[in-house]
């Protein structure tokens, strides 16, 4: 049992006559359209969604509800108009690029529509909610790809920039859900920082601000779309990178304080959230059960993976590729992986983990790739990191949604993050030199591979499971 926020409802036990009519009155004077339109909107959101668009969206989820469309079939439109956004922007003229931006725009609104015609017609599914996630990254990332491409057509290569941003943008993610899942049930679970932000938030203008600040998904695309209007990719990219990279430091720093300052003892399912969303495969799981006896905490198990992801990232972004340093590293970085998780990760910082080993494995695909003697070695390994990145957040949902992590046999078949990142140490000293077509191709199909397999897995579980897929980004530090 529970008080329930009534807003603008109406509820009373009459007693007697009077009070019964007065009662019936009061109920009848209530707008339930109105409401119905108010409860549609998120009551917490970004402020350009919830000024820019929330104010007419809703009115169309509306419209779409009286004409019998499903949230799904918003979902779905909304992700092939970002689709062809893209492809506007990949002819690569301002004609295009205009078009793209106000495409994408659109494709916001329709985003944002879908929730808001679940909640007005109170129609929820597990496919839905795991559309809605799913497409935000496949739209993001299709249109990084879109840009990149009209890049290209006017002689300018920005596929660099392009991965640069989807990885910095998927590591965000990353520190958000390692962050979450860690306090989700902890006790004691207050710090000084904590209490700072909850004093911000009474003051209204720190509400919004801090909320602009993380760049959340409204005022990412629409920074994107308006660039890509009057500017050029390389420009969109180098303020999505700036940007992103800002809200990333204010979000990291503002959680690491809370870390540092709270008394808070983290459970066996944080524990093991945080070990899942790892994704280590054999060779790690291997490592720590050799290195379980001995690897001491240090503080917590992070410094194993900041060690292991620095060693690595230096030597894919200096050392020779046809030499044996990247691969000794990427050997390095897998035992130092399996340290990182031979032990429970309840150390205050052990939320930074998952983060660290997403950014060594993105990082040093993005290296290899950027200094790879290969034309079209960059979008190959766009491709890769995309399909990699499908698997990590599918792992999130799954866990978000209390349904546990992927299936120890997909995890073992893809390899794991160590066995991905060594593998692709090995085919950059192989074929990264010399200028051939063997990298890209190879990391071609490696993108193959893991995004039908974890494609094919993600779909069956997801259309059988009934579990609830769940997903948020944009939280203040």
């Amino acid at each position: 049992m529970h008080r329930p926020e009534l807003g603008s409802l109406v509820a009373a036990v009459p007693v007697g006559p009077q009070a019964r009519k007065e009662t019936r009155d009061a109920v009848a004077a209530v707008d339930d359209e109105a409401v119905r339109l108010r409860s549609a909107v998120k009551s917490r959101d970004g402020f350009f969604t919830t000024f820019f668009i929330s104010p007419y969206s809703r009115y169309l989820a509306r419209w779409c509800a009286r004409r019998g469309l499903t949230p799904n079939q918003v979902t779905t439109a909304s992700l092939v108009t970002a689709l062809v956004a893209a492809g506007c922007a990949a002819t690569g003229t301002r004609g295009g690029f205009v078009a793209a931006g106000l495409l994408l725009l659109f494709s916001f609104v329709l985003d944002c529509t879908d929730g808001q015609l679940a909640r007005y017609s109170l129609q929820y599914s597990t496919l839905g909610a795991w559309l809605d996630a799913t497409f935000d990254r496949a739209k993001e990332y299709a249109y990084y790809a879109g840009l990149a491409l009209g890049a290209a057509r006017g002689g300018d290569d920005v596929w660099a920039l392009a991965l640069g941003a989807m990885v910095l943008q998927t590591c965000r993610h990353v520190v958000d859900f390692s962050f979450n899942e860690a306090n989700h049930d902890a006790t004691a679970n207050t710090s000084p920082t904590a209490t700072l932000s909850d004093r911000l938030d009474g003051v209204g203008w720190t509400v919004w601000a801090r909320r602009m600040i993380v760049l959340p998904i409204g005022e990412r695309w629409a920074m994107i779309a308006v660039l890509t209007a009057l500017t050029t990719p390389r420009v969109v990219f180098s303020a999505l990178l700036i940007g992103c990279s800002f809200a990333a430091l204010y979000t990291t720093a503002g959680r690491v304080l809370r870390s540092l300052t709270r008394k808070a003892s983290r459970t066996d399912r944080a524990a093991r959230a945080l070990a899942d969303l790892a994704d280590n495969g054999a060779l790690a799981q291997a490592a720590a059960k050799v290195l379980r006896p001995v690897a001491r905490p240090l503080g917590g198990r992070t410094p194993y993976a900041l060690a292991g992801a620095a060693v690595l990232l230096a030597a894919a972004a200096a050392a020779p590729l046809d030499g044996p340093l990247v691969v000794l590293a990427a050997v390095l970085y897998a035992v130092a992986s399996g340290a990182a998780v031979a032990r429970p990760l309840k150390g205050a910082l052990d939320w930074l983990v998952p983060p660290a080993l997403r950014a060594a494995e993105y990082g040093t695909v993005l290296a290899l790739a950027a200094r790879a003697d290969a034309p079209g070695a960059l979008p190959a390994a766009f491709g890769l990191v995309a399909a990699v990145a499908y698997h990590h957040y599918d792992t999130v949902y799954r866990i978000r949604g209390d349904a546990g992590a992927p299936p120890a046999w997909l995890v073992r078949a893809l390899g794991g993050q160590e066995g991905r990142t060594l593998l692709a140490a090995v085919l950059a000293a192989l074929l990264a030199t010399g200028g051939g077509d063997g990298f890209p191709l190879a990391l071609t199909a490696l993108a193959g591979a893991v995004a039908l397999l974890g494609l094919a897995e993600s779909i069956r579980f997801w259309v059988s499971s009934g579990a609830p897929a769940v997903h948020d980004e944009g939280e203040p530090a």
